[in-house]
């Protein structure tokens, strides 16, 4: 239901402002917020994604941008001229032979000009061709590539924060029993039953509690903002982080018979992509001795007058058309190093991948033993925390009775916080390292 309200905020964005649909998704978020609807909420606000995004908008402006010389390009020109003083050349005269100094040209000129341009084989070209799909390719996957870390990083803020609500509620709990405790002490010793240690041990174990609650109270409100800033949310928003502990105590299972496969890394996928620009970065260094050529057609309107009031009373036009062809010949062997630069910048990313699929083997292979081992920790510090809690309940009645002495209710008090406290940490652990599981098998993915 949460996900399905958020879902039809967004679907209505395209009909309210931007501002109202933001705020009705953190006025929602202030009542409630699970990890999925934080999760959400950073996709579409954290500003390492926003900037991703953009940067896609970018490289797809810069392909268009580069294809857009294989269109014709038009041209036009205006200009006027006026001489000071007219160009003067010597002409032989057709009788006598002797060279006379003729004038040329009027005293004002004004030119309109406009001029068509096709490329028609261009290696700069030739290359945003090949490389566009690539290149957007490789925009989209650094977007994915920022939005996997921040469903990291968000989830590992959620469970750190809901770790120190669950360790507050603990020692709530914890303080209401040592309070009973200390009721009961306290009762005891007026009835001369016991000494007056007991009560005062009562009141340093409520006293240490205390103390300990107060701390991670504190701690609570820096991790919420901790979790804001991964987000993108506003910082004085409230957020109402809210969890399930049975739900999260089911999600802790995970298939450890998965083989681990480099190519679903996002990183790999980068170096692939990257690759293949280096490749045709190669082809593009070797068609350096073919020819650039283009063809093109000027058309010009030439006005001249020596006045200028009827300069442009009448036009002597002209208009061309041509064919341009530019070929090198010798660069001096540019060519060959630029290629061999290009051939050893493929050869060195080829070392990279290499390098990349000896890290993920690595990397999962930890992250696995990791997860083995909080899990095993985890299942048996739960066990731990039942056989504790029968222990206290037991000691407890045993005090009551008379038979135990209040030291060994402290005692147990101490082992039941302790279990209760190390559960949830172990929780807490076990579902972090399997995010790190998850994260080398390259199992959270999104479209590109």
């Amino acid at each position: 239901m949460k996900k399905t309200f958020i879902g039809l905020l967004l679907a209505i964005g395209w009909f309210l402002p931007i501002d109202t649909v933001a705020q009705k998704i953190t006025d929602s978020l202030a009542r409630q917020a699970y990890l999925q609807d934080c999760i959400q909420y950073a996709l579409g606000h954290q500003p390492i994604v926003r900037q991703s995004i953009i940067d896609q908008e970018i490289a797809e402006r810069t392909v268009q941008s580069s294809l857009a010389a294989w269109y014709p390009q038009i041209a036009a020109g205006y200009n006027l001229l006026h001489y000071l003083k007219l160009p003067v050349t010597l002409i032989p005269d057709a009788v006598t032979g002797e060279k006379k100094p003729v004038t040329l040209g009027a005293q004002n000129t004004s030119t309109a000009s406009f001029s068509l341009t096709q490329s028609v084989f261009n290696r700069d070209l030739l290359l945003a061709s090949r490389t566009a799909d690539a290149y957007r390719l490789q925009a989209a996957q650094k977007t994915i590539n920022n939005k996997i870390s921040v469903v990291i990083n968000v989830s590992k803020a959620f469970y750190d924060l809901i770790l120190t609500q669950r360790q507050v509620e603990i020692l709530s709990e914890d303080i209401t029993r040592l309070q009973r405790s200390l009721q009961d002490a306290t009762n005891q010793y007026k009835g001369g039953l016991v000494d007056k240690t007991d009560p005062q041990r009562a009141t340093i174990a409520l006293n240490n509690s205390r103390a300990q609650q107060k701390q991670y109270r504190d701690l609570v409100g820096s991790k919420v903002q901790t979790l804001k800033q991964l987000m993108g949310y506003p910082p004085n928003y409230n957020l109402n982080v809210v969890y399930d502990t049975l739900q999260l105590a089911n999600e802790v299972m995970a298939d450890t018979s998965l083989l681990v496969n480099p190519q679903n890394r996002i990183e790999f996928q980068l170096l692939q992509t990257q690759g293949r620009l280096l490749e045709a970065n190669v082809r593009y260094n070797r068609w350096a001795y073919l020819p650039t050529v283009s063809a093109f057609g000027n058309y010009n309107l030439l006005y001249q007058n020596n006045s200028f009031a009827p300069l442009y009373g009448l036009s002597f036009p002209n208009s061309l058309i041509g064919l341009s062809v530019a070929l090198p010949i010798f660069q001096g062997g540019r060519r060959i190093q630029q290629t061999k630069i290009a051939e050893l910048q493929v050869q060195r990313l080829n070392w990279d991948l290499a390098a990349l699929t000896s890290a993920v083997d690595a990397e999962y292979a930890q992250a696995l033993a990791n997860y083995k081992g909080n899990l095993a920790n985890y299942l048996a510090l739960r066990e731990n925390q039942l056989l504790a809690e029968d222990v206290y309940r037991i000691i407890n009645l045993q005090y009551r009775s008379g038979i135990k002495t209040y030291l060994d209710v402290t005692i147990a008090e101490a082992d039941l916080r302790t279990a209760r406290l190390n559960v949830f940490n172990a929780l807490y652990q076990t579902l972090i390292s399997k995010l790190d599981v998850q994260q080398a098998l390259g199992a959270i993915q999104f479209d590109k």
